[in-house]
């Protein structure tokens, strides 16, 4: 642990009655709040690094894992029903409310790993949050992806999740996939999305009314980088459209740029990667009164 820097685990009931796992991080006198929201498949502890790093440096920092996955798994994946947009409408708000009890008269920022920044329109509370950083954040859709990505995702698409799905009722970490056990619900979803460019916006007008994209107002700053195969300048770009009203810059990193080799679709949340928490940390931290102008 560092140094200052406690952690405690808390259960966290969203508004339909789903019970949350989350960490709270904290030093003893934070400025801000950070809400970090994961991508697909990852638990709340692969964020533990980055949110020791920013509590270090005076934030409160909430991790938590969405419904189905890792402490908040519930009792049987292959017919708990969970939807990919569950986790936007249901858990992300709880996780802020949660956030803003445990931080009260902070700003209420958000850090947003791959799919972790999809759903901002779909959470009610959105607006209490003063701005995003958005890390690795770009559609699934595979056409849009690196060229040498292809391939492995249309085995993950049309051979093992539907083997997966045949043998388990849900996608084991079994054949190639790495992450934590999937829905099969959402897993489908998934697939559907990523098959178009528009990835889930034909489904705003259906499935996923109501939201609140066109509402999403607060300043979101999205870093890229090259050797991402999945969160390339193309796909960020098109997420970024989801959320009209929201002024935005994107910032293009090269591993060189860091001092490291790689950064992938998941290397700028890990450690020895600070020189990038360092720029998250300033834009998180940054006065919410000063904020760039919409691109």
């Amino acid at each position: 642990m560092t140094k200052g820097v406690s952690t405690k685990t808390i259960r966290i009931t969203a508004s339909d009655g789903w019970e949350l796992e989350a960490d709270i991080h904290t030093s003893t006198e934070p400025t801000v709040a950070i809400l970090i929201s994961a991508g697909t498949g990852f638990p709340r502890q692969f964020y533990n690094s980055i949110a020791t790093y920013l509590a270090a440096r005076g934030a409160i920092v909430l991790t938590y894992d969405y419904r189905g996955i890792g402490g908040s798994a519930g009792d049987d994946l292959a017919t708990s029903g969970i939807e990919y947009s569950d986790w936007g409408r249901f858990d992300a708000a709880a996780a802020l409310d949660a956030l803003e009890d445990a931080a009260p008269g902070l700003p209420l920022t958000h850090l947003c790993h791959s799919v972790g920044g999809h759903f901002i329109g779909l959470m009610a509370n959105h607006s209490k949050i003063t701005r995003h950083a958005f890390v690795s954040v770009g559609t699934g859709f595979f056409g849009g992806h690196h060229l040498r990505n292809i391939p492995s995702e249309l085995y993950f698409w049309w051979g093992l999740g539907p083997y997966s799905l045949l043998r388990y009722g849900y996608i084991k970490a079994v054949g190639g996939w790495q992450g934590e056990p999937l829905p099969p619900k959402l897993f489908k979803t998934w697939r559907r999305w990523s098959h178009r460019r528009s990835y889930f916006r034909p489904d705003l007008a259906r499935s996923l009314a109501p939201h609140q994209y066109d509402k999403v107002t607060a300043p979101i700053r999205s870093w890229i980088f090259p050797d991402d195969p999945i969160a390339t300048p193309s796909t960020a770009a098109d997420l970024l459209e989801c959320y009209p009203a929201a002024p935005h810059e994107v910032i293009l990193r090269k591993p060189s740029d860091v001092g490291v080799k790689r950064i992938g679709h998941e290397g700028a949340l890990r450690k020895g990667r600070e020189v990038l928490w360092a720029e998250f940390w300033e834009w998180l931290s940054t006065s919410p009164q000063t904020v760039p102008a919409k691109n």
